[in-house]
């Protein structure tokens, strides 16, 4: 393959490939083009059924654009006393489980990292051992049950509280930390958890970032917990009501009367579609958010140690 040597303004020397290198780049970006479009059709035809007329997805009109486009079906869904419940439930879970999440793998991943702790590789041994070998369904639920949070917001964010990956890349961003500061930090009189709170943490924003959207996306999807530990329906998180909608065609009764008669399995695929958006657009709009501290934390996190 021929090489061609530019010289850019400032005078340094680039080096061009050429026209096969061309033909790559271009083959590239259109498979990645055709990677994208496949990735987001199934949301993007999500939000098209949930603003067409419902006459228009009976008839199977509905592809690539909304027709005849309502936002019936949200106002309905928006309305809706199941729906508001379990969003605000999702919330309270997610803000609440997340903040116990980060707590609890920072506190058992900044130990780790400290090459001082005795018995430091015994302990990292039995937990990567969890990783692979668990308790199972009906031993936790006993757990969970003989502790008394039945029915309980701690039935849903306790259980999980440490995710063993998770606290790992925690713990391989922390050993990155230059030992020089924790030296300095002790030499002022800071004990550890000075040293974690003043020093380790405000430089761990981009790990944190990253856990912050590992386990904020986890807790905001999780329904599995609610279907074992909760059994009162004003404690079920958005997930839980969205799989009751789809799996077993359960709808409330607001949104019965407003599908009555023969429009009724219409309403009920719109509506479907309209509460997958409303779940899953809080999530979307944090990401770009925190995106620029993803890439780098995964990596910093899981390259290093």
């Amino acid at each position: 393959m021929m090489k061609l040597k530019v010289k850019n303004s400032s005078g340094l020397t680039r080096i061009g490939e050429g026209k096969g290198s061309k033909v790559f780049d271009v083959f590239n970006v259109i498979l990645m083009f055709l990677f994208l479009l496949v990735t987001l059709y199934p949301f993007w035809y999500a939000i098209i059924i949930s603003l067409s007329d419902g006459k228009a997805v009976m008839a199977n009109r509905v592809s690539i654009v909304p027709i005849d486009m309502t936002f019936a079906t949200y106002k309905v869904v928006l309305r809706d006393p199941s729906i508001v419940t379990g969003f605000r439930n999702t919330i309270i879970y997610t803000v609440v489980g997340t903040l116990i999440n980060l707590a609890a793998s920072s506190l058992c991943a900044y130990p780790l990292s400290r090459s001082q702790l005795p018995g430091r590789g015994i302990i990292m041994k039995l937990i990567v051992f969890t990783m692979f070998f668990s308790g199972g369904m009906i031993p936790t639920y006993l757990v969970v049950n003989s502790l008394g949070i039945i029915d309980s917001i701690w039935a849903i964010v306790l259980p999980g509280a440490i995710s063993t990956y998770n606290m790992i890349v925690m713990r391989t961003f922390f050993m990155g930390i230059p030992e020089s500061l924790h030296e300095a930090a002790c030499l002022d009189g800071a004990s550890e958890v000075q040293i974690l709170v003043r020093v380790v943490l405000p430089l761990s924003k981009a790990i944190l970032a990253t856990m912050l959207l590992f386990y904020g996306v986890g807790h905001w999807n999780s329904y599995m917990n609610a279907l074992l530990y909760l059994n009162k329906k004003d404690l079920f998180p958005l997930q839980s009501i969205l799989r009751n909608m789809v799996v077993d065609g359960q709808l409330s009764e607001a949104q019965t009367q407003v599908g009555g008669g023969s429009s009724f399995q219409v309403v009920e695929t719109t509506m479907k579609y309209a509460v997958i958006v409303v779940s899953t657009l809080p999530i979307v709009l944090i990401y770009p958010f925190v995106q620029k501290y993803f890439v780098k934390g995964v990596m910093i996190g899981s390259v290093k140690g």
